[in-house]
């Protein structure tokens, strides 16, 4: 029997978020996710999806690719499209393993947005793991699966997702604590308010007492800190309308 996947969508558009940020690739958007973080934009990936092999989804992917050649358009080093797996969270599935190492020795430069509630060491050292530390707004903070720093390299991301005061002081102790900077690039991520669209009753609720924080207060904070990381918002939610698809 085929391996398959239970895919969400694959589609070409711009990498939004990571030191990728601007760069076009392909997403494939697998099905299934088990936190429920309060401002998760993709609610709709929990369930719709339809299984795909691994040899259509790297066809699909080739495809899309095609119009950039034979993968030898350079930009800062990289190869063009790239190619990311996420979610939902993709490491729910076992074969995500075999898709992204089937898709490194295609030639593509692979990453994967993991939440960083399952283990990483299993993935091709190849592929890019961008790694989030789940915040207190996200009502997940307990599923941080700390054993994971060790396996992480260079080439690797940790993100965390603020929103409020005290995510910002939180992530600012792992940092310390962890010595993360000394690791892999850091990335602050502004919580963007979710529309009517993105909203699902099944999403943690934010917990009570927390501090908003703008995004004005955060990067001021970060400068005033001296903090070792990079600010970034979703491009994508800048460029097309924050819920729409495919993008």
């Amino acid at each position: 029997m085929s391996e398959t996947l239970l895919v969400n969508e694959i589609y070409l558009s711009l990498q939004g978020e990571s030191t990728f940020a601007g760069l076009p690739c392909i997403f494939i958007r697998l099905t299934g996710c088990d936190l429920r973080c309060s401002f998760c934009d993709t609610a709709y990936a929990f369930t719709e999806g339809k299984k795909q092999t691994l040899t259509d989804i790297l066809a699909e992917v080739k495809r899309q690719a095609a119009s950039f050649g034979d993968f030898k358009s350079q930009i800062s080093n990289l190869k063009l499209p790239l190619v990311e797996l996420t979610g939902g969270e993709p490491l729910l599935q076992k074969n995500s393993l075999p898709l992204m190492q089937q898709l490194c020795d295609a030639g593509f430069t692979v990453l994967i947005e993991t939440s960083g509630a399952h283990d990483v060491s299993k993935i091709d050292p190849r592929v890019h793991r961008i790694v989030d530390l789940k915040c207190p707004t996200s009502g997940e903070v307990a599923r941080n699966r700390f054993e994971n720093l060790p396996h992480l390299k260079a080439t690797d991301e940790i993100k965390f997702v603020i929103g409020t005061q005290e995510d910002y002081d939180w992530a600012k102790q792992q940092i310390a604590t962890h010595k993360l900077d000394a690791i892999c690039p850091l990335l602050f991520s502004w919580v963007h308010p979710l529309t009517p669209e993105q909203q699902n009753k099944v999403l943690k609720k934010v917990p009570a007492g927390l501090t908003p924080i703008s995004r004005v207060e955060l990067v001021e904070k970060i400068i005033a800190d001296a903090l070792p990381v990079r600010f970034q918002i979703q491009q994508h939610k800048v460029i097309w309308p924050p819920e729409q698809r495919g993008v």
